[in-house]
């Protein structure tokens, strides 16, 4: 998948190729006994990897009930050893249902697939509804964009999209919508352009917008923080977690997290060690693991990807986190009771 940095893929076509797909299985360990979670099926990249080592199970997760359906065909290939399920994988815990887990891997952002077609609004390249749930339910980004107030919009755009040029973009887009409803996705990227002047050669002007609204609607920062710590819930002794970030918003809530549960309390001759649980993770990437040029060659949306990987270790896992919530962002729900 894709966070959005990218200029190819943000908002263009991009075929389908697993990021980082061999080292993803290398540091997954993969066994012919394993049983593997795929917490973002999207394309089955992954999952069809994990599957070439005989015996080995996947549970294949994807809110999106279209990567589900597609992935029906490949159920079948796999005689028993692959279950797709439809659901967010913040419920990793609940779907999973006690089972003992060899590993679990996360690929974040949005997908090739979900890029390609335009009725899903996610690409400012393809005019389409302005949609971009990644689900069926729920409020899309027409939506917000017809109900959020100007400093609110500023908000979403600044911290999710690290947008400079925020306020301004809020304002146009308020304007705007004065005059008419902001509908499709040609219509918002085309607003933006008229306020952020992109250099040759840079990312669209519209792509931090279009990823903000996406992230916040989808309120992806927090399904990722319960994400991870549903999958040190399920993880035996040993097992393995390996993430693929696609932006910095991702890849430090994913660093911080692990950083947090590899942390051994250490005192000193003035003060005695602090009461703190024991390491959950024992951390293998010390610095995160990025695709090579030729990789890049072949798959552009490659360019960002950072990949991190840790081992369980045999402590009791830690409460459930709630995530991040950015005091300046605004509820979806408030925004939603809000008349446009």
């Amino acid at each position: 998948m894709t966070g959005g940095d990218s200029n190819a893929v943000a908002g263009g076509l991009a075929r389908h190729i697993p990021v980082l797909g061999r080292r993803v299985v290398d540091w997954l360990g993969v066994r012919g006994d394993g049983l593997y979670v795929d917490a973002t099926f999207g394309g089955g990249g992954y999952t069809r990897a994990i599957l070439q080592t005989p015996g080995a199970r996947v549970i294949g997760l994807d809110r999106d009930h279209a990567a589900i359906a597609r992935g029906a065909a490949l159920v079948e290939e796999s005689h028993g050893r692959l279950e797709l399920v439809e659901d967010r994988f913040s419920n990793l815990a609940a779907i999973v249902a006690g089972s003992a887990v060899d590993g679990v891997v996360f690929d974040l952002g949005v997908s090739s697939m979900q890029l390609d077609e335009a009725a899903r609004g996610f690409s400012f390249r393809l005019d389409g509804p302005l949609d971009m749930r990644m689900g069926r339910d729920g409020p899309s980004a027409a939506d917000v964009v017809a109900r959020a107030g100007e400093r609110d919009l500023a908000a979403i755009i600044a911290t999710l999209g690290e947008e400079n040029h925020a306020r301004a973009i809020a304002r146009a887009i308020v304007r705007a919508r004065d005059e008419r409803p902001i509908a499709t996705t040609r219509a918002l990227a085309d607003i933006v352009a008229r306020v952020v002047h992109a250099r040759e050669g840079a990312i669209h002007p519209a792509t931090r917008t279009f990823q903000a609204l996406r992230i916040f609607i989808n309120d992806e920062l927090v399904e990722l923080a319960r994400g991870l710590t549903a999958a040190e819930h399920v993880l035996k002794p040993s097992g393995r977690l390996v993430v693929v970030a696609f932006h910095s918003l991702e890849d430090r809530i994913i660093k911080t997290f692990l950083a947090e549960r590899s942390r051994t309390p250490a005192g000193s001759r003035h003060r005695p060690v602090v009461a703190a649980p024991p390491p959950t993770f024992r951390v293998l990437t010390r610095r995160p693991e990025t695709p090579d040029e030729t990789e890049i060659a072949a798959n552009p949306r490659a360019r960002s990807a950072k990949l991190r990987a840790a081992e369980r270790t045999d402590a009791p896992p830690r409460e459930t986190a709630e995530g991040p919530s950015p005091r300046r962002l605004p509820s979806l729900a408030a925004i939603m009771r809000v008349r446009p």
